[in-house]
């Protein structure tokens, strides 16, 4: 049985997910407080965090630092009742794989926990797509094996969906990739709903691979359609 931690301050909100995730056959764990959602988390292991952005002691924010800094991997979806885009940015950068702004339907956070957890699923069971170690584009140097990726020679700091996402690219190098396709492939949703995590997660991208993040030289918007995906090696 999957378990799945709720870090979140209003009772309400807490009560409503409970139900729903003991339908679909999960193990809840809740914490109304951040420093309590941290313990819990480094205890318990859960296999998702549902995280609040704001929370008494500790913001989501800390808290998602916090675990990636220890390496504790574990799936996130921040809930966030904010709206300004620097926000949700911020909590996709320091590691969050998803978000969603409250007020939200229950069947999209559902939807939303499904694809992650049948993500991480996949990922622990199966082959990487392609036996490539590395691989060089302009200035930039990835090593699959250990999963890390320089510019310049410098250490960038990506979060382990901005990293699949890349590894997607590489292998899929000047096709045309659709959000939904992305959304399938990345973030495993088999119903896309309305969402700019795809958006969000390539403008993190590139300020980590493009000399010029603001004018694209590798992942390139092909307006309407999606992101193209190609590299000067």
């Amino acid at each position: 049985m999957k378990k799945i931690l709720i870090v979140e301050d209003d009772a309400n909100i807490v009560l409503g997910l409970e139900r729903a995730l003991h339908e679909e056959r999960y193990e809840v764990l809740a914490a109304y407080t951040g420093p309590e959602g941290l313990r819990l988390a480094r205890e318990h292991h859960p296999d998702l965090l549902i995280l609040d952005l704001m929370l008494p002691g500790m913001s989501g924010l800390e808290i998602c630092k916090r675990l990636r800094d220890e390496k504790i991997m574990t799936p996130v979806i921040m809930l966030t009742a904010k709206t300004d885009e620097e926000d949700k940015v911020l909590g996709l950068e320091l590691g969050a794989d998803d978000y969603l702004t409250k007020p939200f339907s229950l069947r999209e956070l559902l939807a939303r926990v499904r694809a992650q957890l049948r993500r991480e699923e996949a990922t622990t069971t199966s082959p990487p797509e392609p036996k490539m170690e590395k691989y060089q584009f302009g200035e930039v140097e990835i090593d699959f094996k250990r999963r890390q990726v320089r510019k310049n020679g410098k250490l960038q700091d990506l979060t382990n969906r901005e990293f699949r996402l890349l590894e997607y690219f590489v292998h899929h190098p000047g096709e045309l990739l659709t959000r939904d396709r992305l959304l399938n492939e990345i973030w495993g949703y088999q119903t896309h709903p309305t969402t700019r995590t795809v958006d969000t997660h390539i403008l993190r991208l590139r300020k980590h691979i493009e000399p010029n993040p603001e004018n694209p030289r590798y992942i390139k918007t092909i307006r309407v359609a999606g992101y193209l995906f190609e590299a000067e090696s």
